[in-house]
C-alpha cells in the first residue's frame, strides 16, 4: 500500500487522463479505508496503463480533527504525507479537461458544490439505502451492511484475493470492527456479511490485532481532544441552525465541561470563532463517562448578546418535553452560562429544536435587529412571557444553516443534499455510541438494582 500511494502523488505531476476514487465529505475512517483500499485494488487489477488514486474529500488542515483517522494511519504505517487531500486536486479543472473518472465509495450522490463532477462518474459502491432522485447515471453497487469497508473487502478476496497485503488487510479489519461497533449484538449494526469477512481478514492473516484492542484504541482516539485547539474542538462535531439570520453553533465537546471552561484564553478563543463564522450563540454540550463508567453530559452557552442568551438559557432550564434537569454551574464570564445536565438521555438532536424554539422566541420577545450585540442587561423576566407563550412545544421544519458548515460532522455519512440518510441501515457517529452504551449501562444497572431486590 504505501509503495502504491507513492506512486499516486508522483502520477499527479503528469498531465494524463486520471482515475480518482473518492469517499464522503465527512472522511470519517470508513470512508478514508474505503477509498485507499479500492483505488489500490483498482490499481493493481487493470492492466491498461490507467491511474487510479485515492483522494481524501477534505483538506489537509482537517485530518487532525479525525483523531481516529490519525492514529489508524500512525498504527498501520502510512505515512500522512503520501495522503492526497481534496485542496491538492483540482477535480473540476480535471473535469474540464476531459482527464477526469471518478469513482465513488461509501457514498453515491455528489453534493450541489460538485453537480458538474456527476458526467465523469463510473462507478459508486455505496452501503447506505439508493437515493433514485439524485443518484448518478452510472453503475451504481449498493448492499446495506453495517461498514462499506466490507464491500471492498469482499470485492478484493472474490476477484483478486493474491494482491491482498497484511497493511491493506489491517485498514479493512480495523475499519469494520469500529463502524459496527466491534460487532456487538446488542448495537445490531453489523450485519453477516460483516462479520464474515471480518473473520475471512483474521483467517488470512493471524497476526491482526485483537478486535478489542483495536476497536477500544480507535473508540479512544475518536474521543481524544488533547491535542486539538478550541476551534478545532468546537469544529470536530458542530451543527449549526439559524433563523432570520442570526446563527447558533451546537458543538459536542468530548471532555469534561470543567477542564473545558479551564483551557487558556477559552473566553478570547470562544469570541474569535463565533465573529470568524458569523455565530450570534454558541452552545456546546460536553460528554463523556465518569469513573464509575456513567455518562456524563454538560453545558455552556456562550453568547455576548445579553437578551438572546437569557432567552436560549430560558428555554433550556424550563423545558419539561425533554426536562433537561439543569443545575447552574459556576462560571467564568458574564457572557457564559454553564449546567450540570442531570438527564443524561437528552442529547444533542434532542437540543436542537428548543434551541430553535428559543430563536423563536427571541425574535417573539424584541425587536432588536438581528445580528447587533445588545450591551444592556436583560433580566429573564422580561423574556418570561414569551417563553412561557412558546410553551415548550417542539418547531417543526429543523434545518442546518442554508450554507454548508465550514466542516461536515466528523463521523457522520456523506452530508450531501436531501440525501436521505433517515432511511435503511445509519451510521453511527461518535454521540449516537455514546448513547447507545448509555442506554446498555443504564439497563445493566437497572437490571442489577432489580435482582438486589
Amino acid at each position: 500500500m504505501e509503495d502504491y500511494l507513492q506512486g499516486c502523488r508522483a502520477a499527479l505531476q503528469e498531465s494524463r487522463p486520471i482515475h480518482v476514487v473518492l469517499g464522503n465529505e465527512a472522511c470519517d475512517l470508513d470512508s478514508m479505508v474505503s477509498a485507499l483500499a479500492l483505488a489500490f485494488y483498482l490499481a493493481k487489477t487493470t492492466e491498461a496503463e490507467e491511474v487510479f488514486v485515492p483522494v481524501l474529500n477534505i483538506k489537509r488542515s482537517e485530518l487532525p480533527l479525525r483523531g481516529d483517522n490519525v492514529f489508524f494511519l500512525q498504527k498501520t504505517h502510512i505515512p500522512e504525507s503520501l495522503l492526497i487531500f481534496r485542496d491538492e486536486i483540482d477535480l473540476h479543472a480535471l473535469q474540464q479537461a476531459g482527464q477526469l473518472t471518478l469513482i465513488l465509495v461509501d457514498h453515491h450522490v455528489l453534493p450541489k458544490s460538485d453537480a458538474a463532477l456527476e458526467e465523469a462518474v463510473a462507478e459508486a459502491l455505496d452501503h447506505r439505502p439508493i437515493d433514485q432522485k439524485h443518484c448518478p447515471p452510472c453503475h451504481v453497487s449498493v448492499e446495506l451492511v453495517g461498514s462499506c469497508a466490507t464491500l471492498v473487502a469482499e470485492r478484493i478476496l472474490q476477484r483478486a484475493p493474491e494482491i491482498l497485503d497484511r497493511q491493506t488487510a489491517a485498514l479493512l479489519h480495523g475499519a469494520i470492527i469500529l463502524d459496527c461497533v466491534n460487532m456487538d449484538l446488542k448495537i445490531g449494526k453489523a450485519t453477516l456479511k460483516d462479520n464474515q469477512y471480518v473473520e475471512k481478514l483474521e483467517a488470512l492473516f493471524p497476526d491482526l490485532p485483537n478486535r478489542n484492542d483495536i476497536f477500544d484504541s480507535l473508540q479512544k482516539a475518536k474521543f481524544d481532544v488533547s491535542g486539538l485547539t478550541t476551534e478545532q474542538m468546537l469544529r470536530k462535531d458542530q451543527k449549526t441552525i439559524s433563523r432570520q439570520g442570526t446563527k447558533v453553533a451546537i458543538s459536542a465537546i468530548y471532555m469534561d465541561l470543567e477542564a473545558f471552561l479551564q483551557r487558556s484564553g477559552l473566553i478570547a478563543d470562544l469570541h474569535a470563532f463565533c465573529q470568524a463564522h458569523s455565530y450570534d450563540a454558541l452552545v456546546a454540550m460536553t460528554i463523556f463517562f465518569n469513573t464509575y463508567n456513567e455518562p456524563v453530559r454538560q453545558l455552556a452557552v456562550f453568547c455576548p448578546h445579553a437578551a438572546l442568551r437569557v432567552t436560549v438559557c430560558g428555554v433550556l432550564e424550563r423545558s419539561h418535553s425533554p426536562s433537561l434537569k439543569l443545575t447552574p454551574a459556576p462560571s467564568i464570564h458574564p457572557n457564559l452560562q454553564a449546567y450540570l445536565q442531570g438527564n443524561t438521555q437528552v442529547s444533542r438532536k434532542k437540543l436542537l429544536p428548543l434551541l430553535q424554539e428559543a430563536l423563536s422566541a427571541y425574535f417573539d420577545s424584541t425587536n432588536i435587529p438581528s445580528g447587533q450585540p445588545e450591551t444592556e442587561g436583560v433580566s429573564r423576566e422580561q423574556v418570561g412571557k414569551e417563553l412561557d407563550r412558546a410553551g415548550n412545544s417542539l418547531i417543526p421544519g429543523l434545518s442546518q444553516d442554508e450554507e454548508e458548515p465550514p466542516l461536515p460532522p466528523t463521523p457522520m455519512n456523506s452530508l450531501v443534499d436531501e440525501c436521505p440518510l433517515d432511511q435503511g441501515l445509519p451510521k453511527f457517529s461518535a454521540e449516537v455510541i455514546f448513547e447507545k452504551c448509555s442506554q446498555i449501562s443504564l439497563s445493566e444497572s437497572t437490571t442489577a438494582s432489580r435482582s438486589k431486590k
